[in-house]
C-alpha cells in the first residue's frame, strides 16, 4: 500500500503526468521535453528524478545526453497504470499539443541524421565508417545462400572456403599444391570447422564424383589453369542437374610480370572468351560483369561470370 500510495501521489502531478504521456510514445531527452512543455531545465529534472524514484521511468546514456523512457507498470500494455495513462491522455488538455511538439522535436532528430548523410553523399564509400566492411556484407550476403555442396577450386589457403563452410552442408577445397593444402588444413582446424574437405588435385582433373557438387567456385584461379575450357569442362562433370558456376577473375589486361609475380599461366580473360567457353562447356543461362576496377596501376579489374548446368 505504502509503495501504491507514493505511486499514485507522484502521477497525480498534472506535470508529471504529461511527462509520462509523452514518454509513452517516445524516447526523449530533457532538452527536447524542454522544448515541447516549455519548462526549465531544473523543473524538468526534478520531475523525472521523482518519476524514477517511483520505478516509472529509466533512462539510457546516448552521446552527452540521456534519453528516458517508461519502465516497470507504466510501460506494460494491459497494466492498471498504463491503462490509466491511457485514458488521462484524453482528459488533459494540454496532452493533444504536446503530442504535436513532440512530432516536431522528433522530426528535428530525424532531419539532423538526414542533414549528416546528405552532407557525405558521394564520399561515404571513400570514408571510413566504423563497422562497415567487406567481410561483414560477405557474412551477411552468407545468410542468403541455402545450405548446400560447394567445390572451390584453386583453393589455396582456403580462406573463401573457411567463409563459405559457415552455411554450406560441406565445402570441397581442391588445390595442386600440397603446402596450400596443409595451410588449409590447419586453418580449418584452428577455427573449429569441420565441414570442409581438402583434397590434393587439378582443376583440369578433379578428384570429385559426378554429379555430386551444388555450386563450384573459381575464385581468382582459372587464370592458373592450363587448359581453362577443361577446367570448365570438369566443373560441369561435377554438378548436379540444375548446380551453378560462379567466376570471379581477372579482365584480360596486359601486365606481363604477372606470369613471374603470381605464377599466372592466363593474362586474364576477356568477357566474350568466358562466355564461349562457359557455352562450349554447355552452360547456359549465363550472367557475365566487370564488378571491380583497382585504383593503382596496373589497374586490374575483376569480372563475375554465372551459369547454371540445365536441370536435365
Amino acid at each position: 500500500m505504502p509503495n501504491l500510495v507514493k505511486t499514485l501521489r507522484v502521477v497525480a502531478d498534472p506535470n508529471r503526468l504529461r511527462i509520462l504521456l509523452l514518454l509513452r510514445t517516445e524516447e526523449l531527452s530533457v532538452a527536447e521535453l524542454q522544448e515541447i512543455l516549455t519548462m526549465g531545465q531544473s523543473t524538468i529534472s526534478t520531475h523525472l528524478s521523482q518519476l524514477r524514484q517511483a520505478g516509472l521511468v529509466e533512462d539510457r546514456r546516448t552521446g552527452k545526453s540521456s534519453l528516458y523512457s517508461l519502465q516497470g507498470e507504466a510501460a506494460v500494455p494491459g497494466g492498471i497504470l498504463h491503462d490509466l495513462l491511457a485514458r488521462a491522455q484524453h482528459e488533459i488538455p494540454a496532452s493533444v499539443l504536446d503530442q504535436a511538439a513532440m512530432r516536431r522535436v522528433v522530426k528535428k532528430r530525424q532531419d539532423k541524421m538526414r542533414l549528416f548523410f546528405d552532407s557525405v553523399a558521394g564520399r561515404l564509400g571513400k570514408d571510413y565508417v566504423p563497422g562497415k566492411s567487406w567481410k561483414s556484407l560477405a557474412e551477411a550476403l552468407l545468410c542468403l545462400m541455402p545450405p548446400m555442396v560447394i567445390a572451390d577450386l584453386g583453393a589455396g589457403e582456403g580462406a573463401l572456403s573457411l567463409l563459405l563452410a559457415q552455411r554450406a552442408k560441406k565445402v570441397i577445397a581442391v588445390d595442386t599444391s600440397a603446402n596450400m593444402i596443409e595451410v588449409a588444413r590447419e586453418q580449418a582446424q584452428r577455427n573449429g570447422i569441420a565441414n570442409v574437405e581438402y583434397r590434393l588435385g587439378d582443376m583440369e582433373e578433379l578428384p570429385i564424383d559426378a554429379a555430386s557438387v551444388d555450386l563450384v567456385f573459381f575464385s581468382q584461379s582459372l587464370h592458373h589453369a592450363l587448359h581453362p575450357e577443361r577446367a570448365l569442362s570438369e566443373a560441369h562433370r561435377i554438378l548436379v542437374p540444375g548446380g551453378r558456376i560462379l567466376i570471379l577473375d581477372l579482365v584480360k589486361h596486359r601486365f606481363e610480370e604477372a606470369r613471374e609475380l603470381y605464377a599466372d599461366e592466363w593474362l586474364g580473360f576477356s568477357e566474350s572468351e568466358i562466355e564461349s567457353m562457359l557455352d562450349r562447356t554447355g552452360f547456359r543461362n549465363l550472367q557475365i560483369s566487370v564488378v571491380h576496377k583497382e585504383p593503382d596501376t596496373p589497374q586490374f579489374q575483376t569480372l563475375l561470370a554465372v551459369a547454371d548446368k540445365a536441370a536435365q
